[in-house]
């Protein structure tokens, strides 16, 4: 974590040297240069969007997170989020955070417990929507909600486009797998962090039960879409030197097996009631098992990395 590991007992950054990796002269499989390892993310990607397209049974809606926004809200009273503490581990009370795709806050809303501002920055109304009703649930009055996609608009040709968005620590938590051009993303991510970034990623994308059952349904294997393994590789070939802090996620509860065959349904892109949709159906009706007053996949586990890293910007050039 960036406490122990990058910074000095007086909290000021160490040498240059810590957050920057010596490049290879010659780059190689274990060590890419970063032009071969963005173009690797970005094959990746458009491969398994090419891959959705081709097996698709509905059209990919304008605010895809609309029917679920509601899964996204942040409960003060649920129980310890174990990425959440170690976010705020991260965070002084003096901080301002850039949460980058906060969703319905489920980071965003705890952090302001513990730092001084957050702003909030996400393109989807209906997490905002969200969002905004924790905050006004909360008497929350130090989150700063912007709607918008990142990168902004025009912020590698004029620096002011980000001067809204500085903050000491810039975060994005379940960001990036599907980025096809994800360079600029960090680059900008980087831009507006004085002091830290810091991603939350899964060992692979957030998809576990589409990947489950993509096989079965599809009839191919799923291409994985880029995720922490490839983040922190990724960073590396940037000449970044990140630390990794794994929590185990609990797997989701859901409510019925239709609330568990609509979360299927949409990772693997079916119409309701079509031939495929009634197989899924089946299969999850065979798979699943009662807990905790609910349903689970004893499959649908994942590790999440917490990455920290000093941003180049940070750092003496």
């Amino acid at each position: 974590m960036i406490p122990s590991m990058l910074y000095g007992p007086d909290r000021s950054p160490l040498a240059y040297a810590w957050s920057m990796i010596p490049g290879p002269i010659v780059p190689d499989a274990l060590r890419p240069s970063p032009e071969d390892a963005l173009a690797a993310w970005r094959n990746r990607v458009r491969a398994e969007r090419e891959q959705t397209d081709r097996a698709r049974e509905v059209a990919d809606p304008a605010d895809f997170y609309a029917p679920t926004s509601h899964r996204f809200r942040f409960d003060p009273d649920a129980g310890t989020d174990v990425v959440r503490g170690v976010l705020e581990g991260l965070a002084r009370s003096e901080d301002t955070w850039l949460d980058v795709g906060a969703g319905g806050g489920r980071y965003a809303l705890p952090l302001a417990r513990v730092v001084r501002e957050v702003i909030a920055l996400d393109p989807s109304r209906s997490m905002l929507a969200v969002l905004r009703d924790g905050i006004l649930a909360g008497g929350v009055r130090n989150v700063r909600v912007v709607e918008a996609r990142w990168p902004p608009p025009g912020w590698d040709i004029d620096p002011a486009v980000l001067a809204p968005l500085r903050a000491d620590v810039a975060l994005m938590a379940h960001v990036g797998y599907d980025i096809e051009e994800v360079g600029p993303f960090l680059d900008a991510l980087e831009a507006s962090a004085a002091r830290a970034c810091v991603a939350v990623m899964g060992q692979g994308a957030m998809t576990t039960v589409g990947r489950l059952y993509w096989g079965p349904i599809h009839d191919e294997p799923r291409v994985a879409l880029p995720a922490l393994p490839d983040l922190v590789a990724l960073l590396a070939a940037r000449g970044r030197l990140a630390e990794v802090r794994l929590v185990d996620r609990q797997p989701p509860i859901y409510a019925d097996l239709d609330d568990l065959h609509d979360r299927a349904r949409r990772q693997l892109w079916l119409r309701p009631g079509s031939d495929r949709d009634e197989r899924l159906r089946r299969l999850l009706e065979a798979d699943a098992v009662e807990r905790d007053g609910g349903l689970w996949l004893p499959e649908d586990v994942v590790r999440i990395g917490v990455v920290s890293w000093i941003p180049v910007r940070a750092g003496h050039r």
